[in-house]
């Protein structure tokens, strides 16, 4: 076993235990596929992350995400995490506001948030599957959601890597009132979304329903509020810029910030350091 530098990250909260936690090893090039998975498990966050050195020259580090159960091509909360917890590390980046990240989903910009106080984004990577959803599909989510008709307004496919199926309901309230049934929702990963009344300090509110980890919901998803972005503000449901909030009903404080610039979507937050220290692996 060798000895390497390890974090925890609270992300997308400026308070720790308000976000979502995520484990950094850093310098993990010498550890096997095995030992990153056997780890992941045992830490029993929703992702552990791994730092290792880039194979692209255009990239500041690499990074391997893992569930407890499997690897992810890409990650939301993971990807800001391990951003902070290696700036915090004395490293220094190519650019000093733009951090280049590469992963199995390929190179992914992360910035410094201009007048944010040091909150960080990533851009939203390429949709691997976006449009309709079947209507046995929708009927099974449906089901395990515990939903009427007449709660779900659209659905679509918006997956980045995780798997993400996404149900637009017709009101925040509807989002918080939900208590899914996991046996049910088994082999999907499911993100509902509703719109907060007007003149609320954020625009929707998110859940993510991950049935196979942990309790079954996801704290704070990075990743789901990317795919989310692409497709309401594509719709016309959204403004180009946006604040969600997650977490409500597991007793978080997710705040997400979503900004179209261009052709990029924008995901950042706050992340706070809660653990450092050191791992034998």
């Amino acid at each position: 076993m060798t000895e390497h530098r390890f974090s925890q990250i609270d992300v997308f909260a400026d308070r720790l235990t308000e976000g979502n936690p995520v484990a950094v090893v850093h310098d993990a090039d010498d550890l096997t596929d095995e030992t990153m998975a056997a780890f992941a498990a045992w830490t029993n966050l929703s992702e552990t992350t791994f730092l290792l050195e880039p194979t692209d020259p255009t990239a500041d580090y690499r990074l391997r995400i893992f569930t407890p159960d499997r690897e992810l091509l890409f990650a939301g909360h993971p990807t800001l995490g391990a951003a902070r917890a290696w700036l915090d590390a004395a490293e220094a980046p190519r650019d000093r506001d733009t951090l280049v990240q590469e992963c199995e989903a390929g190179l992914v910009l992360i910035r410094r948030e201009p007048g944010s106080g040091g909150r960080l984004a990533f851009a939203a990577p390429p949709l691997l599957r976006y449009g309709p959803v079947d209507d046995a599909d929708v009927a099974i989510l449906r089901r395990g959601l515990g939903l009427a008709a007449t709660d779900i307004v659209d659905a679509a496919w918006v997956d980045n890597g995780p798997g993400w199926v996404a149900l637009l309901l017709r009101d925040a309230a509807t989002v918080l009132d939900i208590e899914p049934d996991r046996v049910v929702l088994t082999g999907f990963d499911v993100g509902v979304v509703g719109q907060h009344p007007a003149g609320s300090d954020a625009a929707i509110e998110v859940r993510a329903f991950v049935p196979t980890v942990g309790t079954g919901e996801d704290p704070v998803t990075g990743s789901l509020h990317a795919g989310l972005g692409r497709w309401l503000i594509d719709s016309g449901r959204l403004p180009t810029a946006y604040t969600a909030t997650q977490g409500t009903c597991l007793g978080r404080r997710g705040r997400v910030h979503v900004e179209q610039v261009g052709d990029d979507l924008w995901v950042g937050g706050a992340t706070t350091p809660g653990v450092s220290g050191k791992v034998h692996l």
